[in-house]
């Protein structure tokens, strides 16, 4: 019998998930053809699982590729705000979830921030579902013992703050360039041309959008030298950059959306941007990972190989 819209887009209870964890755990890995690369510590945010512009693949394949001691989601790991409009939940969204609870259960300590979209996890900060802590924000101290502020970065986005309904229109207008993004990059497979966001793209070219940016960035910074800390590292805005604003270093790590990219830190404490999608498209990467795949493909790939 056919679910109810009512039912397909009402989100799992904490209880839900947490009596789901260990059936996943129980799945067995992918086996992996090359070395993963060791790390102190990855941060990734704005991956939005539950809507069709999320790069499940492509960090699947990344996170696939590594071991960290600390592994911080900055926030908008899910997209509550689509799915609430209407579900969305591909094989390959669940096997993100799947491998990061995998590391988790693994030793890697996973440090999930909340962000604006899915800050229906907010009432559960301080908890732990599945070896993953819930955090609104947090103190991370590198290998060289800087103390940087790790938070999603919405607290700190005027339109989203101070203009709630603006924040829903400027999304309605993100979700049909991001859709035009996927119909354009799907042609781009079919030619056998690697990854390439026009999303990211186009918001580099408005002005306003990169004048945005810029504001944004320096009111993350001088917040952070407020509560005097050394640096801050933050998502929100899908614009990975390192940049020194004063006595602050600001760190922002990307999306899984527009341009796949991630912060590493290595174990002397040096910080810097991994741009997944440009590895990809290097032809030694290519040879290994093989042609881009849908969704779907990823997933059931993955349990093929396993």
């Amino acid at each position: 019998m056919p679910r109810s819209s009512k039912t397909r887009n009402k989100l799992p209870t904490a209880t839900e998930l947490a009596t789901s964890i260990p059936a996943w755990l129980d799945l067995p890995e992918p086996r992996s053809f090359r070395p993963k690369r060791k790390m102190r510590t990855v941060w990734i945010s704005d991956i939005h699982l539950g809507t069709r512009g999320c790069n499940a693949p492509m960090l699947l394949d990344f996170l696939a590729s590594i071991e960290c001691e600390t592994l911080y989601l900055v926030g908008d790991i899910l997209d509550g705000w689509r799915l609430k409009r209407g579900w969305y939940w591909p094989d390959a969204h669940n096997e993100v979830v799947r491998r990061i609870l995998k590391m988790a259960h693994r030793g890697t300590r996973v440090v999930l921030i909340a962000g604006n979209h899915d800050e229906m996890l907010r009432p559960y900060a301080g908890m732990s579902f599945g070896g993953v802590e819930l955090e609104l924000e947090t103190i991370h101290v590198t290998a060289d013992g800087k103390r940087l502020l790790v938070t999603h970065g919405d607290g700190f986005d005027g339109v989203v703050l101070y203009a709630r309904w603006l924040a829903f229109l400027g999304d309605k207008a993100y979700e049909v360039l991001l859709r035009t993004n996927r119909w354009f990059n799907l042609i781009r497979r079919q030619l056998k041309m690697p990854y390439w966001s026009l999303s990211a793209y186009m918001k580099k070219r408005v002005k306003n959008a990169v004048q945005f940016v810029c504001d944004f960035e320096e009111a993350v910074a001088h917040a952070a030298r407020d509560m005097g800390v050394d640096g801050v590292v933050c998502g929100h805005i899908h614009c990975a950059e390192i940049r020194q604003i004063g006595d602050v270093t600001y760190y922002n790590d990307g999306d899984w959306v527009e341009s796949c990219t991630a912060l590493v830190e290595d174990f002397a404490g040096a910080i810097t941007i991994v741009d997944w999608a440009a590895e990809c498209a290097k032809p030694a990467h290519a040879s290994e990972v093989g042609d881009p795949v849908d969704e779907n493909q990823a997933a059931s790939r993955s349990k093929e190989d396993a």
